[in-house]
């Protein structure tokens, strides 16, 4: 259901089940969340690109059949914890993550890809949480939005269940940019080579304190990242960082 490689700092987890369009199913999940701790425990692997082999379609989202399943609902409660595990697991993964939307991203599979830390989309790519429109609300994943884009637009997303085109999702602060099919695969390996090429320690540490931050009030937020600086100056690679920088040479980070 899901594809690995590694190659040059970069791990590319690959969506594979086109038979059900990706749909976020226990089993797709597992599979997932095992690809994501292989990433991050793979010191060679300095970035991680999630994209799907579908030709049309990202991920559909939640496994509907599994939503209506006759399976005991305590069985269901333990079933949807991967949820919220897997975004915990992308946000504490210490390494950068770019989501490559070569296809629609619907119901789920938007806060699959919300939790990345870049989105790249396809033009011609569509976003929405349709659910409503089956029955069904988008519970799991509208922490995530809400913190991604404004308020109203997200309620709109939310309680309408209608899609967005790549275009207007960019303009709402969804993804961070639109490619033409043409150009996206060079554009989704441009930012994974340059995220790759950064330094590991200090990307583990920013990407840490991204995570961490977000959701502290202002002043302890200040103090936190006060002391992640602190801790930072006492790096190998913050003085080969400027070191380089004076020397007009590209830097080579030790990882300490």
């Amino acid at each position: 259901m899901v594809r690995y490689e590694a190659d040059g700092g970069v791990a590319r987890i690959t969506l594979d089940h086109p038979e059900t369009r990706n749909a976020l199913s226990d089993e797709l999940l597992d599979a997932l969340t095992e690809a994501f701790e292989r990433a991050r425990d793979d010191d060679a692997v300095r970035c991680v690109v999630l994209t799907s082999s579908h030709e049309k379609v990202f991920s559909s989202g939640g496994n509907l059949a599994g939503f209506a399943a006759d399976v005991p609902l305590a069985h269901k409660h333990r079933g949807i914890e991967r949820f919220p595990r897997l975004f915990r697991l992308i946000g504490e993964l210490g390494k950068p993550t770019l989501c490559a939307a070569n296809g629609h991203v619907l119901a789920g599979a938007l806060g699959l890809a919300l939790a990345c830390d870049l989105i790249v989309a396809r033009e011609g790519v569509r976003f929405g949480t349709p659910e409503i429109n089956v029955g069904v609300f988008p519970f799991m994943i509208m922490a995530l939005i809400y913190r991604n884009v404004g308020r109203k637009k997200t309620n709109e997303l939310l309680l309408l269940g209608e899609q967005i085109s790549a275009e207007e999702a960019e303009r709402i602060g969804l993804v961070n940019r639109v490619v033409p099919a043409a150009e996206f695969d060079a554009a989704v390996a441009d930012w994974a080579q340059r995220l790759a090429a950064k330094s590991p320690v200090l990307m583990r540490m920013g990407k840490d304190a991204m995570y961490r931050q977000q959701d502290m009030a202002f002043e302890d937020a200040l103090d936190f990242l006060r002391a992640q600086l602190a801790i930072a100056f006492a790096t190998d690679d913050i003085q080969e960082g400027v070191k380089a920088f004076f020397e007009k040479r590209d830097p080579v980070w030790s990882g300490r």
